[in-house]
């Protein structure tokens, strides 16, 4: 009590000794990067930029404070974002940078254990990418696309069998929900060997789907507040962390994944060739093991219905791309550069002899980048020096530099005048400078050198056999003779709210998207008399 007593006739003072210690030690922060600029409330306080995540549109947010303060700015006291590709690519790319703890730990699903995304030592990083990255390139994967065929054929069965208007009666059909079932459904079956089920069912099994965006949901909550560090201390945190024994969010989520995996994991004469017996081939077990499928789970289906969901959404809502899709589609058909609807589903060396459908998806990616996370690297302690618009810029030590993914994207110095637009036709840019320097930057979104995407290509094919299957052409009727049909494709879609066409929400980088309710015709063959 003497001690209070004592503190009570100081109190005055003691609380002025503190304000003056911390608005020094603030100062001090905001002196390191004096001069980015950036919001001013964003040299003191993190709040600015956990209010922009709370608000799930921080990829706007850092999109404004790019375009406002140029090329490198600041969003937090000790946090940049840069929208320039040459930076970001030197980040990425020199020894010496780290993933940001306070970021990537938070991506953590489980009481601190990392997976590969979340994974902020390099040495370890690099070790697990290794053993990861035979099961996702294929060359282990021998059925990897004839799983994804089958999942577009079941996608487009189940529209046909339910989802198909009329002009007599629209039946309206959540497009973002039934894209989420049909990557759900690839992942797993290229991932696991079995599918979840959800086109054959249309429903959510095992509620993956509402776990997987409840949990995004809490970790981006947590991590805005400031409160995610709790949930991987040493003694609270098991109390706080998702586990397989609950019943909501990613706790479900984990424990119906992991039974997948012990199911496969205790059989292991189990022949199947897929990405999960890969990464057992090459080392993964137990733990480990778990947690890599879990987060492939996640990650590899969120980002890649978001990308198919954001180039349908900028293909249906303008009918001049449409209109031209359209006859690229039907001409690779009527010459043979695909097949018909009777002969199976158009294989990924014909695809990439579609350039106007190589334009769309690249321009789809850009314009709606799938995954808009900031991707935080803290620079290295003794600094570094990067070049911005041909002048040296140095980065100080102690702070971290992140992604400015729709600012990079949506640039004008890069993409045009026009940057913000969805126009194809500039991926057939004429001078061959200006079109790698696109191309350099567009292959960003999947991240660069040791941080590149491992589910990049199974992310594209999925994507272009989406784009032209789902929409492919339809099975051809009776005609006159000597007539030469014209083939069209499988659907026509269009909005039901053109005003507002769906809910986007950005937790951790990763797109949340529902209520895209489209109406979805079937088209038929036009008969052409001789």
């Amino acid at each position: 009590m003497w001690i209070l007593a004592a503190l009570s006739g100081h109190a005055v003072p003691l609380l002025c000794g503190l304000l003056c210690v911390y608005m020094v030690s603030r100062s001090l922060v905001y002196a390191k990067l004096r001069r980015f600029g950036g919001p001013v409330w964003t040299g003191f306080t993190d709040w600015p930029h956990s209010m922009a995540m709370l608000q799930n549109n921080c990829h706007e947010w850092y999109a404004g404070i790019s375009e406002k303060y140029g090329p490198i700015a600041r969003v937090a006291p000790e946090v940049l974002v840069t929208s320039s590709p040459e930076v970001w690519m030197h980040v990425c790319s020199k020894p010496g940078y780290k993933r940001s703890d306070w970021f990537y730990n938070a991506c953590r699903i489980e009481h601190r254990r990392d997976n590969i995304f979340s994974q902020t030592d390099n040495g370890k990083h690099e070790r697990r990418r290794k053993q990861m990255a035979p099961g996702y390139s294929g060359r282990e994967n021998l059925d990897f696309e004839l799983s994804i065929d089958l999942r577009v054929q079941e996608f487009i069965g189940l529209i046909r069998s339910k989802y198909l208007s009329s002009d007599g009666q629209v039946v309206p059909m959540d497009l973002g929900q039934k894209v989420q079932y049909f990557t759900l459904d690839v992942i797993s079956a290229v991932g696991l060997g079995k599918t979840f089920g959800m086109l054959r069912s249309d429903s959510d099994v095992d509620d993956y789907l509402k776990s997987s965006q409840e949990g995004l949901s809490m970790g981006n909550a947590a991590l805005a507040m400031g409160f995610s560090g709790l949930a991987h201390t040493p003694l609270i945190g098991r109390f706080i962390a998702p586990s397989p024994t609950d019943n909501s969010g990613f706790g479900k989520m984990m424990a119906a994944c992991f039974r997948y995996v012990d199911e496969r994991a205790a059989n292991p004469t189990d022949k199947r060739s897929d990405m999960l017996a890969s990464f057992i081939r090459h080392g993964l077990s137990g733990d480990e093991l778990r947690s890599e499928v879990l987060e492939q789970i996640i990650a590899g289906s969120d980002t890649t219905a978001s990308a198919i969901c954001g180039t349908l959404l900028h293909v249906m809502t303008n009918p001049r791309v449409y209109a031209k899709l359209q006859r690229e589609v039907d001409d690779a058909v009527r010459d043979s550069g695909a097949p018909r609807a009777r002969e199976g589903l158009i294989a990924t060396t014909q695809v990439k002899q579609l350039p106007y459908l190589q334009a769309v998806v690249r321009e789809g990616l850009r314009v709606w980048p799938p995954v808009a996370s900031i991707f935080p690297r803290d620079v290295p302690p003794g600094g570094d020096t990067v070049v911005v618009d041909g002048e040296d810029v140095f980065l100080p030590g102690g702070v971290c530099v992140g992604y400015s993914a729709y600012a990079m994207h949506h640039s004008e110095a890069v993409y045009g005048a026009d940057a913000k637009a969805f126009r194809p036709e500039r991926w057939f840019e004429s001078d061959p400078g200006k079109l790698a320097a696109m191309v350099r930057t567009n292959d960003l979104i999947f991240g660069h050198a040791k941080s590149q995407c491992l589910g990049k290509s199974v992310a594209q094919v999925e994507i272009r056999k989406a784009v032209f299957e789902v929409c492919g052409p339809c099975p051809p009727r009776r005609y006159h003779l000597a007539e030469r049909p014209q083939l069209l494709r499988n659907f026509d879609m269009a909005l039901i709210n053109p005003t507002h066409p769906w809910e986007a929400h950005n937790c951790l980088g990763l797109f949340a998207i529902s209520n895209m309710w489209v109406q979805v015709m079937e088209r038929k063959p036009l008969e052409i008399l001789v």
